[in-house]
């Protein structure tokens, strides 16, 4: 049986609720359902969890910019309710709540949360000496080219709604540790498998780091003012550089067992996959869609 550390929690909180960055709270558990339940249940239910942080505005529901972690999460969704379970502390699992101001733009925050990842996961291996070439997969997924391009994380975001508006929560699970045998499917993946052996903790961290940086594309406010339109668009204009996804022909596979061919074309304003089908273009918004396949097959 291998033996895996638990995540130091008390050396992630001391380093993200720190000045210069805007995460207000660190709520960790050994094992959850899931942590974006627990982060919901936090900003819709004041009674949820004691207000212990010590920055933000007192008149801020507790969950706002609050981080939720586990190191076993049993009861972890992906979209439309698929089922996202990993081996106790071999993988990372956190939920964060960031308030919006135009929900008609968080359609973009789980494509950024992919390009923040991506980066983070370029970013680590690099520093522990084993460069890596993640990959952005319209709309959540994280892939490995060093593993044939099989996923090593997903995002799932939900809008919700608390006593001070509204707020998006990003739930992120990344397969750090597993081995071959412990993943549930032959398309994923882990860091270590792709030869990567590094930290959750470090993970976890660069990962934030970069969904900070970019938040203004989904219309976001980390500081004083909301972000110019340059800004915006600068975000957007890094994610359409970084997604595989486009100029591939794919396969849009819809809930009604109907499957769109094409060229994937662009990410439109409201982060919607941009499609040339031989009928014309069409749009799809990734809450409509099942999965979008290399047209030609292959894991992704």
């Amino acid at each position: 049986m291998r033996v895996r550390n638990p995540l130091d929690s008390d050396s992630v909180s001391a380093a993200l609720v720190t000045s210069g960055r805007p995460w207000r709270e660190v709520e960790f558990h050994p094992a959850l359902g899931s942590t974006n339940t627990r982060l919901r249940e936090v900003l819709t239910t004041p009674s949820a969890s004691p207000r212990t942080y010590a920055a933000g505005r007192a008149d801020e529901p507790p969950g706002l910019w609050w981080v939720v972690l586990t190191d076993h999460q049993t009861g972890g969704r992906g979209r439309l309710g698929r089922a996202w379970t990993v081996p106790d502390r071999a993988s990372l699992a956190v939920s964060v709540a960031v308030p919006v101001v135009d929900a008609s733009q968080a359609g973009w925050m789980p494509l950024l949360a992919g390009l923040a990842l991506a980066e983070a996961v370029r970013e680590v291996a690099e520093s522990a000496g084993h460069p890596l070439t993640p990959r952005l997969k319209w709309p959540n997924d994280v892939l490995l080219a060093d593993d044939g391009d099989r996923k090593v994380s997903g995002i799932l975001c939900e809008l919700v709604t608390h006593p001070a508006g509204q707020a998006v929560v990003v739930g992120t699970g990344v397969n750090v540790e597993q081995a071959r045998e412990e993943l549930p499917v032959e398309t994923a993946t882990s860091l270590a498998l792709a030869g990567a052996v590094v930290r959750r903790e470090d993970v976890l961290l660069a990962y934030l780091d970069h969904l900070v940086a970019v938040l203004p594309g989904a219309g976001v406010s980390v500081g004083s003012g909301r972000p110019t339109e340059r800004e915006v668009a600068a975000v957007r204009t890094a994610y359409r550089d970084s997604c595989s996804t486009l100029g591939l022909e794919v396969r849009v596979h819809l809930p009604t067992g109907q499957a769109v061919e094409g060229t994937a074309l662009d990410v439109d304003g409201d982060g919607g996959l941009v499609v040339g089908t031989p009928h014309g273009r069409r749009t799809f918004a990734a809450g409509d869609v099942v999965h979008v396949r290399r047209a030609a097959g292959g894991l992704a």
